[in-house]
């Protein structure tokens, strides 16, 4: 494609931002055009935005306007201008961008393709577009070019542990900024387990005012030697949730919660002794879980927990307008229920086989309630145990085959593999590496992950929903250990996820690394503190913590 030359002249001294047009992460579908050409941005540049586009054109002025200092302006036509539309032929969340010498029209299939060719336009005006202000001297320019783009997958996501290690409010906005940024679109926000509670149900109050906070905390791994001695905790209010579902919907993120039944519950208990096994162990000596791994403490298969967690899910719907709602229902240990007469009794009056039996009952009371409601269950691969929950989609974590027995089974999945795409796997071998868990992950290993196991049929392959990248919490005790483990990785995760790219033997890494380097800057922008390609700074390090490495490549199964 050629373009004519550029309307006017950029001929100043001034800084300018210079992006190649094949810069842009996640790779677009096709691109054209021509770097050492292009459209300024100025102080008469106006923003046209036809009906339907008004999020869209909120979210480029306030953003684009508070790092370029540019007013845009709102306009009518002409040249200089900016245009905003839509094209139903396009596809919910495909967009076309055009940048021609006398101005962009940037154009999405529905509000979602709208804004994710927002993006696109964002990284094309250069890294400084990713500040909060603008820097003196700097002059906006886009390229020409022509961009025609669109999703592989639906579910593009990440999920984020907030409840082994609390993450304030604002912590939370800034990730949905970086997930939009990244054109992933499913937050899988983890709000409770053994160690926290982390929203408020104000029906069951001590559900917070107990079960959010932890008198201590494991330092490193469990095996770990070391504690934090100081209390950890925190919760959302209602009011903050209603505000992190809006801050979400406004960069068309969907956010999934997660409450945990009827393992990882033992905060619950904490809070509520009752929720326990009280003909097995004395719950009322129970706390908060102040250490890692998978505790013994589950839910009594009761009506009384039933009604319970009824509640909780009432309040929780209020709150959360998705589709799906996470239960969890992974990592159950049985023995508690194995030797509690109440458990024997349900067992025997459901005619259940056994324990893993029981569980899937528990499951398939939430999937039938949760179905009445419009809504539907999601949860861990372990809800396939015992029989799987009739209208159920399934978060695969222990490898595919969970996602390709229910996939199958007719079943919509989510894959997110713990060997591929859990980021607090360690992402190097070197002594350096902050508190190492689990397998090598390198940059490179995530972009060569691929969500569709071959194994599958092209008509079984339509019920992988997408992917999920995933954050858990138990070592990263604040947010500078959180984005050292997730970046840059989730920037491959991001293309892995929305990109058509070829066989993972096949992709061009050497290419994404040569985009990284212009990524790595708007991440500086940003003030994300990644893992720089060289190493931890020495900020970074944890010497003397223990972790868990394993060694050698992880299974691919």
């Amino acid at each position: 494609m050629r373009f004519p030359p550029p309307a006017r002249a950029l001929g100043s001294p001034r800084k300018e931002q210079v992006t190649d047009v094949t810069d842009v992460i996640p790779q677009p579908r096709q691109v054209a055009g021509h770097e050492d050409e292009f459209f300024g941005l100025g102080p008469d540049t106006k923003v046209v935005a036809d009906d339907g586009t008004e999020h869209t054109e909120r979210w480029l002025r306030a953003t684009l306007g508070a790092a370029t200092g540019l007013p845009l302006a709102p306009g009518s036509g002409g040249d200089d201008v900016v245009r905003l539309s839509l094209d139903g032929e396009l596809g919910t969340e495909g967009y076309r961008l055009v940048v021609e010498p006398t101005g962009v029209h940037l154009t999405g299939g529905g509000p979602d393709g709208l804004f994710w060719g927002a993006q696109t336009l964002r990284q094309l005006l250069g890294p400084d577009a990713f500040r909060r202000a603008p820097l003196p001297d700097r002059r906006w320019r886009l390229p020409l070019v022509r961009v025609e783009d669109a999703p592989r997958f639906r579910w593009r996501g990440l999920m984020l542990d907030v409840a082994r290690h609390f993450m304030p409010k604002e912590g939370v906005l800034r990730y949905l900024d970086l997930m939009a940024a990244h054109k992933l679109n499913v937050l899988h926000f983890h709000l409770t387990d053994d160690q926290g509670w982390r929203v408020e149900i104000k029906r069951h109050p001590k559900l917070t005012e107990t079960g959010s906070w932890r008198a201590r905390t494991k330092y490193g791994h469990r095996a770990s030697p070391l504690w934090e001695d100081k209390p950890h905790g925190g919760f959302y209010t209602q009011d903050d949730i209603r505000e992190i579902v809006a801050y979400a919907a406004e960069r068309h993120i969907t956010v999934v919660p997660e409450i945990d039944v009827p393992g990882h519950s033992q905060a619950a208990i904490a809070a509520y002794p009752e929720l326990g096994n009280t003909d097995v162990i004395d719950t009322t000596a129970l706390s908060v879980w102040d250490t890692w791994g998978v505790s013994p403490n589950v839910l009594a298969p009761t009506e009384n927990t039933l009604r319970f967690y009824e509640g909780v899910f009432e309040e929780l719907l209020e709150l959360f307008p998705s589709e799906f709602i996470h239960v969890g229902g992974d990592e159950c240990p049985k023995d508690q229920w194995r030797r509690s007469a109440t458990a024997q009794a349900r067992i025997e009056e459901l005619a259940l086989a056994d324990e893993d039996e029981l569980q899937a009952w528990f499951i398939q009371h939430f999937d039938t309630w949760l179905a009445e409601r419009g809504r539907r269950l999601i949860g861990w691969d372990e809800i396939l145990e015992g029989g799987l929950a009739k209208g159920a989609a399934v978060s695969s974590w222990r490898g595919y085959a969970g996602g390709i027995a229910a996939a199958r089974a007719g079943h919509d999945v989510v894959m997110c593999p713990e060997q591929q795409v859990y980021l607090d796997h360690r992402q190097h071998a070197g002594e350096d590496e902050p508190v190492p868990i689990g397998f090598v992950r390198t940059l490179e290993d995530v972009y060569r992950f691929e969500p569709v196991p071959a194994e599958l049929t092209p008509d079984e392959s339509g019920h992988v929903l997408g992917t999920q990248a995933n954050v858990w919490t138990e070592v990263m005790e604040n947010q500078a250990r959180v984005d050292y483990q997730t970046f840059p990785r989730l920037a491959a995760f991001a293309e892995v996820a929305w990109s058509a790219l070829p066989a993972p033997a096949d992709r061009d890494f050497a290419g994404f690394e040569r985009r990284m380097a212009a990524h790595y800057r708007r991440l500086d922008a940003l003030g994300v503190g990644y893992r720089p390609p060289g190493g931890p700074l020495p900020w970074q390090r944890r010497p003397g913590v223990l972790g868990r490495p394993i060694d050698g490549p992880p299974p691919n199964k």
